[in-house]
């Protein structure tokens, strides 16, 4: 069956040319998108997305249409699911907003059209994915740590080179380092060092994305008496001293990494987390 796809509003076949040569996403990366899961037409964690993507473009500077209220967006992503008969199911939304067609460097016009698009999860919850999980440092390249890479751009060149490097060495993810050869992130999300009962996460000022798991679950971590969360720089030699190393993003919500180098390591900490942020995500 054809999928659809929600463009400015308008439910269009996956197959359609609603895009063309000109698309300033293509030609420069000039775009943003928020990657949400939905389930049984309830959006997970939506005021953070929302707020994030609206101080995204605003940092941008692209025009933000009168019309992008939290309802009409949430209006526009239960559309597509809708479309696509996934009302019932678990779903994975992405939210691509671009600034339109037009200039060089210098655009025409700060003017943005969105598509969203939703494809079916496996599960409705977050759940504990135990598999072996193996981590490697990507060094051929370095995160730039300022705001730019704290937003969440099309302008993910160094994820992609860094999954291929991951799938030609036999690593199922990599971690990122910025100019300064600092932990930042991992490929696909924002990381979590366990030492004992203190959980230790990067700060932003170094170049981490500001992820939506990864803020959700440090509000629970700030609430809860039996551990201690740091915003605090990583070096790589803090990765072998770890009991766990875990993973964040809205999709998976938390995955464990099971071996960085020659230490493995547990997950009991990632497991008594992932039932709280499922907590959370029920409460919205």
């Amino acid at each position: 069956m054809t999928k659809n796809v929600n463009f400015n509003g308008k439910l269009l076949p996956e197959t359609e040319n609603y895009l063309n040569h000109e698309n300033r996403g293509l030609r420069y990366g000039d775009g943003l998108f928020e990657t949400i899961r939905v389930v049984n037409n309830s959006i997970f964690f939506w005021e953070d997305h929302y707020l994030r993507l609206m101080a995204s473009m605003r940092i941008l500077r692209m025009e933000i249409p009168m019309n992008f209220t939290m309802e009409f967006l949430e209006a526009e992503i239960l559309k597509v699911i809708s479309g696509n008969g996934l009302e019932t199911t678990p779903t994975r939304v992405r939210m691509t907003v671009f600034r339109n067609n037009g200039g060089l460097y210098l655009p025409k016009t700060n003017e943005v059209s969105y598509c969203i698009e939703a494809k079916l999860l496996d599960a409705p919850f977050y759940i504990l994915n135990e598999d072996a999980y193996e981590v490697e440092l990507f060094k051929d390249f370095y995160v730039n740590a300022d705001m730019l890479s704290t937003l969440k751009t099309n302008n993910r060149i160094i994820n992609v080179v860094g999954s291929i490097f991951a799938d030609e060495n036999d690593y199922d993810n990599c971690i990122l380092l910025n100019q300064r050869k600092q932990v930042v992130e991992v490929l696909n999300g924002n990381i979590f060092l366990v030492n004992d009962k203190t959980i230790t996460t990067p700060p932003i000022k170094d170049g981490c994305l500001n992820g939506i798991a990864r803020k959700k679950l440090i509000d629970v971590i700030t609430k809860l008496e039996d551990y201690t969360l740091k915003e605090a720089s990583i070096s790589p030699f803090d990765l072998q001293k770890a009991d766990e190393l875990f993973i964040t993003n809205s999709i998976v919500g938390i995955r464990p990494i099971t071996k960085y180098r020659k230490k493995e390591f547990d997950n009991k900490v990632a497991k008594d987390l992932l039932s709280k942020l499922n907590a959370v995500a029920r409460l919205g």
